[in-house]
């Protein structure tokens, strides 16, 4: 978050793939057809299309009665897919009949390089053909039929998957390793290993299915305080479902607890208050805050030097800021505002404030120059906003869970020992930019082969190390290059569609560089809070009240979702933050004035 232009975001660095071997086909069993349904006499059967994009109509066609008709709207390309049992080390032909502008047929998950074919124009039946070989461990593949953004509706007919059938599906085996996180007194996340050969889960709770999910991660709601609770999960597929898992057990909390609420109201308003420093927006002095905001964040506190530790923080010089309050007033503020139950926290970093806890030495200044700006002026917790070269992960560290990077394990044994000091009100959000959170969903820092940029991803296991010990996350959606989402498709800032898919991957869960095996679990929603720009002037990516209101409808009713589709909904999402208290005020308390007006329930 930057003084004088606010919050700049370069998605800096190479994101460099590594190379495949070239597989040599064993030989083949007989090869046959192995789509289904694929001239679209069933209906759909057998295949799904993004965001109901897809229609089976009786003209045109180009073989039989029926052919599918697809329509591409706003960010959704009408992708029609089918996932296909095949054998490894084998050869295949993928074929098919389209019309239209820009139609692609594809084919994903193959094992060694997947491939598509497309045509510019059709204006009548065109075929398209390609072909692939899987590789040594594949067993399903997924087809596909696509068109292109912007464009007409187009259809397909007549699609071929030709070669050596796989063997049967197997029922999924049970899962292991379920295991109950930090509850609070509604809820119990829940995590486990993923299971082979899977397509969902089913959650259970005593003897009831409670969920169906598509990742290896839950949070059950809707619980008793004080209570325990014993639950299950099983593994699905089109073979059916697998036993259930060994049980495991949590008591839900009295109240709060485990990073929870700590106070704050269901639905909280973060925001930044520029303290230390002007920019275009003007200062606004604590008093004047309005008792819109919940959390208020100090910005910033600043280090003497990147690799010091030594965190200083003063209010901004009169010379600078005229109109600023004496320290005695600003501090007489905070306890008001603390009065009214509001939360004032310490933000350590910026854009300007790069800190790299590279030393113990550092990690231990950290500590104490944290302690006593929190202990000065009566703060309530603290802001972690670590943005630019603050935190990147070194070669060969490609676990979250186990980091090794000095700059990572130091600031988490550093946070957490701030915790410890100051108990459960001490209250810790985090505000990362999404080049270090969801672009962790493609890339974890300098990648298996090199050549990535090493701070992809790099908060993730920051987050994940002290998400008992988190109360807020409010990535920010702005300033950002476009992600891709759990669709495996690239969203763009400005509007919902991008909110809505960088918010459900947080609250769903997603495997690390595209690693199963390496699954980034779910947060509670009543620990997540979208951040967002108060205006245009405050950075890239500012979102209009009505675009805003589309997120949270979509998020928290599974209304106005547009074409992302969710993996679930999540009433108790705590809310909004943005950049800045500052610039709302320039902009005439827009951003605040809209929270305040809108409708939860």
């Amino acid at each position: 978050m930057d003084r004088t232009r606010p919050l700049t975001l370069l998605l800096a660095g190479s994101l460099a793939a590594g190379g495949l071997l070239a597989l040599t086909p064993a030989a083949q069993a007989a090869d046959t057809e192995l789509a289904r349904n694929g001239g679209f006499e069933a209906g759909l059967d057998g295949w799904t299309c993004t965001a109901g994009s897809g229609a089976v109509v009786p003209t045109p066609v180009h073989g039989g009665t029926k052919a599918l008709q697809a329509t591409p709207a706003g960010s959704d390309n009408a992708k029609c897919s089918q996932t296909v049992t095949v054998k490894p080390n084998s050869s295949y032909t993928l074929s098919g009949w389209v019309r239209g502008s820009y139609v692609y047929l594809g084919a994903s998950g193959t094992g060694t390089t997947d491939v598509s074919t497309w045509t510019g124009s059709a204006p009548d039946w065109q075929k398209l053909t390609t072909s692939f070989t899987t590789g040594a461990s594949t067993t399903s593949v997924t087809i596909y039929t696509h068109g292109w953004y912007g464009t007409p509706a187009y259809q397909a007919d007549d699609l071929s998957l030709y070669g050596p059938g796989g063997d049967p599906v197997q029922l999924p085996a049970a899962p292991v390793g379920l295991t109950a996180g930090s509850p609070t007194s509604t809820t119990v996340p829940l995590t486990w290993t993923a299971v082979s050969g899977a397509t969902s889960y089913n959650v259970y709770r005593g003897t009831t299915k409670v969920q169906t999910v598509t990742a290896p991660s839950a949070t059950v709601s809707g619980l008793t305080a004080s209570t325990p609770y014993t639950f299950q999960v099983t593994a699905v597929n089109s073979a059916g479902e697998s036993p259930k898992s060994a049980a495991v057990t949590a008591t839900t909390t009295s109240g709060g607890g485990g990073g929870g609420g700590v106070g704050l109201p269901a639905h909280a308003l973060v925001g930044y208050l520029h303290a230390s420093f002007a920019n275009g927006s003007g200062y606004t002095r604590m008093a004047d805050v309005p008792d819109s905001w919940d959390v208020i964040n100090l910005a910033f506190g600043e280090p003497t030097s990147v690799t010091s530790g030594d965190i200083r923080f003063s209010l901004c010089p009169a010379t600078e800021c005229p109109g600023v309050e004496s320290a005695a007033d600003f501090k007489a503020a905070i306890k008001a505002k603390q009065a009214a139950g509001k939360k004032v926290l310490i933000s350590i970093g910026g854009q300007n404030g790069q800190v790299q806890l590279a030393t113990t030495a550092a990690r231990d200044t950290f500590v104490s120059s944290v302690s006593k700006i929190i202990d000065e002026y009566g703060l309530d917790g603290l802001d972690i906003d670590f943005e630019g070269h603050s935190l990147s992960l070194q070669t060969g560290d490609t676990d979250f869970r186990n980091p090794t990077s000095p700059v990572i394990v130091n600031l988490i044994q550093a946070v957490k020992t701030l915790k410890a000091k100051y108990g459960a009100k001490f209250v810790l959000t985090m505000a990362p930019e999404t080049f270090f959170v969801q672009l962790g969903y493609q890339y974890y820092g300098s990648g298996p082969w090199g050549g990535q940029d090493p701070r992809a991803g790099a908060y993730l296991p920051v987050i994940h190390a002290l998400r008992d010990d988190l109360t807020l996350l409010h990535v920010q959606d702005y300033n950002s290059g476009s992600i891709m989402g759990l669709d495996n498709q690239y969203h763009s800032m400005g509007g919902a569609d991008f909110h809505i898919a960088m918010t459900d991957m947080l609250l769903t869960g997603f495997p690390v560089a595209g690693n199963t095996d390496r699954f980034f679990p779910a947060l509670r929603p009543e620990q997540v809070a979208i951040g967002l720009p108060a205006s245009t002037q405050a950075g890239n990516g500012h979102t209009a009240p009505a675009e805003v209101n589309k997120a949270l409808d979509c998020l928290t009713k599974k209304t106005n979702c547009g074409s992302y589709q969710t993996h679930g909904t999540w009433p108790s999402l705590r809310g909004l933050m943005t950049w800045s208290i500052n610039w709302d005020r320039y902009n005439q308390w827009q951003f605040s004035q809209n929270f305040d007006a809108y409708n939860w329930s």
